[in-house]
């Protein structure tokens, strides 16, 4: 057919061949179409994405649940590696109660040498900082900024001199750190037995979780 020359006429003609029947056909057809699409997009897709959204924040979860189980094995593995370094080092350290009980440590071996100590004085725990940590207000402090604290203690011994020599020899010699920080010693006027004063500070260290 030339669609240049159709007329109206032409296009009645067309229309008259269709029956009812036909045209009834293509009105259910077409109607059955525009029903499915209403369905589709009215109730069936929110519900399709509605179960695509759960599927997705369900592997979503799965996804993180393996990263953190994968975590945890990489910890404990790192923990079991870091385990004897940190008992070793730990041993070194002053617990509180050990803390506490200096005097009772420090008479001990100065009792074995034959001297008496006059005085042990604790001073306020300092927190000495981990690398990269910016000094700060002790409290503004966190526990895992701190590396351990330094325990300042003022002391004052008196004996003899080589006695005191040999208690600082076995007090070093102890599984705990301690170092004589400050040292002054006074020889007693008119003793005969070489009897010395011995005064300054000795510093000992804590853990962070016992001082914080």
């Amino acid at each position: 057919m030339d669609l240049n020359n159709i007329t109206m006429d032409d296009l009645k003609a067309k229309f008259a061949a269709f029956d009812k029947k036909t045209l009834i056909k293509f009105g259910i057809g077409f109607g059955s179409i525009i029903l499915f699409l209403i369905i589709y997009y009215a109730i069936l897709n929110p519900m399709v994405k509605e179960r695509k959204a759960k599927f997705d924040d369900k592997l979503l979860k799965q996804q993180e649940i393996q990263k953190f189980e994968n975590d945890i094995v990489t910890i404990r593995k790192r923990i079991k590696e870091l385990e004897p370094i940190v008992q070793k080092n730990s041993r070194l350290f002053h617990s509180k109660a050990e803390v506490e009980g200096l005097y009772k440590s420090l008479s001990r071996f100065a009792g074995a040498y034959g001297l008496v100590i006059s005085k042990i004085e604790k001073k306020k725990p300092e927190p000495v900082l981990k690398p990269g940590i910016a000094k700060q207000a002790e409290e503004l402090l966190k526990p895992n900024q701190i590396s351990y604290y330094r325990i300042p203690v003022d002391y004052e011994i008196k004996g003899n001199f080589l006695s005191y020599i040999k208690f600082k020899r076995a007090v070093a010699k102890s599984k705990k750190m301690l170092n004589f920080d400050k040292e002054l010693i006074n020889v007693v006027q008119g003793d005969k037995n070489g009897s010395v004063i011995a005064s300054g500070e000795l510093t000992i260290v804590g853990l962070p979780n016992e001082f914080f």
